[in-house]
């Protein structure tokens, strides 16, 4: 079943409910209200009977009083206990026949007459009537409720009529409503169709903007369409710049092996050459395969194995690697060596050793660290004193194969993705990493790691 169709005959059945509770309440109203005016007359009549006549009168003459009190199809008559009727009056033989009753208070009753030409109403009133503070008798009074019942069934066709009335208008304007109210979403499957069909992400266009829940479904279906177009986008990047890079040592790489194919092993010189080529282009391959695998798993957010990390050890475990490999001034600057965070210790590793990689690639005299702690984060800044960077290349920085120098880039085993990296482990910790250079003067890199990390179901007490 559609959901229009859903929609229009639940809110048709919902009205109707409404609708039948409705008539049910104002025919009730109706009777009530009819009979209760009925029974104040015939109350007030009661009260005028009871002071003109007297119970100790002869039956006649009490019977003469009580006919000008008569009504059309109507009695009245007085009852003693037994029951036993004293004198009665009456214009309609069937009212007649209904059961004398005594009763010592004031008390009403509704009946239904049951005749050929249909249902009657009859309203009985009896009243006490006192003598001396003792009830000495009952003025029973009934009456037929002329036209009542046939008012009550005028009454209750026009609310059939318009009950079912209101049904037909229901189901007409349910379906002009559900059509407009679900004209979005219909545009939506039919957007996803589309895509699914041709594999092409595409918006939602929506002809009229509405602040409504369609609306903010809409717009958060647009806004992961341009996700996906952009992740899309960086993968195709990706792909393009990751062939690129490889393309190169691996042209190298056929180029000496033909050679030594043409040549063969002869001419030592030359062989040496070419394995040393072949070795160092097959190293950088692996190096970038690496590097590969490590974008990869910082894109993806994978679970970081969160701990505390105190960050001063760490960077002083660090410089005393790279002082030993490369034979370069790494100085350590801080204040508080108890600096703590909440971290993937491994991955915080790699950001610092990136940024020193970079630090001792493009300078040459010593290097700065420094560690700050404040209340709510830590900042780790790496400065040297290097080439710099442009001020128009600031922005391109963190791109993935992007190199300011890329000649020296080469020379230095350099793949264009450190930064890229490091700029994903960050975010993965809800830090900040930023730059700030100045060409043939250095670089200085700033990271900003919060000291409370959000809620992580590894993070450590």
């Amino acid at each position: 079943m559609k959901i229009t169709t859903k929609i229009n005959l639940m809110t048709t059945a919902w009205l109707m409910c409404i609708l039948i509770a409705i008539n049910a309440v104002v025919l009730f109203s109706f009777m009530k209200i009819t009979v209760n005016m009925e029974q104040e007359t015939v109350l007030q009549k009661a009260d005028s009977i009871i002071k003109e006549i007297n119970i100790l009168d002869p039956p006649q003459q009490t019977i003469e009083k009580l006919n000008p009190f008569l009504t059309n199809h109507s009695f009245i008559r007085i009852v003693q206990p037994g029951p036993k009727i004293l004198s009665q009056a009456a214009n309609d033989k069937h009212l007649a026949e209904i059961g004398a009753k005594f009763s010592d208070k004031v008390s009403t009753q509704r009946r239904v007459m049951h005749e050929k030409e249909g249902e009657e109403q009859v309203l009985i009133v009896r009243v006490p009537i006192h003598d001396k503070q003792k009830v000495i008798g009952t003025l029973e009074i009934g009456e037929r409720l002329l036209g009542l019942e046939v008012r009550k069934d005028i009454l209750l066709s026009i609310l059939i009529t318009c009950t079912v009335l209101a049904a037909i208008l229901s189901l007409f304007g349910g379906v002009i409503l559900s059509n407009i109210i679900i004209r979005p979403i219909t545009n939506m499957v039919k957007t996803m169709e589309d895509i699914e069909q041709s594999g092409i992400p595409k918006k939602i266009v929506m002809q009229k903007k509405a602040k409504d829940d369609l609306q903010n479904m809409a717009d958060t279906f647009n806004r992961m369409i341009m996700r996906l177009e952009d992740n899309i986008e960086k993968q195709k990047q990706f792909i393009s710049d990751a062939s690129h890079e490889i393309k190169t040592p691996l042209t190298v790489i056929k180029s000496y092996a033909n050679l030594l194919r043409r040549r063969g092993m002869q001419n030592k010189e030359i062989t040496d050459e070419a394995i040393d080529s072949i070795l160092s282009e097959a190293t950088r391959i692996q190096k970038m395969t690496e590097n590969f695998l490590d974008l990869a798993n910082t894109e993806n957010e994978n679970a970081l194995d969160i701990k505390q990390v105190h960050i001063t050890a760490l960077c002083q475990s660090i410089l005393k690697q790279l002082k030993g490999a490369y034979k370069r001034e790494i100085l350590l600057h801080y204040k508080d060596s108890q600096t703590v965070i909440l971290a993937d210790e491994l991955k915080i590793k790699q950001v610092i050793i990136i940024l020193l990689d970079n630090a001792i690639k493009y300078s040459m005299e010593k290097i700065d660290v420094f560690i700050e702690g404040y209340e709510e984060h830590a900042v780790i800044r790496v400065r040297d004193s290097g080439i710099g960077i442009p001020a128009d290349e600031l922005k391109k920085i963190f791109e993935r194969f992007y190199r300011v120098d890329k000649a020296r880039s080469r020379e230095t085993g350099g793949t264009g993705l450190g930064l890229a990296i490091a700029k994903n482990i960050v975010i993965q910790h809800k830090g900040e990493i930023n730059i700030s250079s100045e060409e043939g003067k250095g670089t200085e890199v700033e990271v900003i790691l919060p000291l409370i990390h959000p809620a992580d179901p590894n993070q450590e007490s």
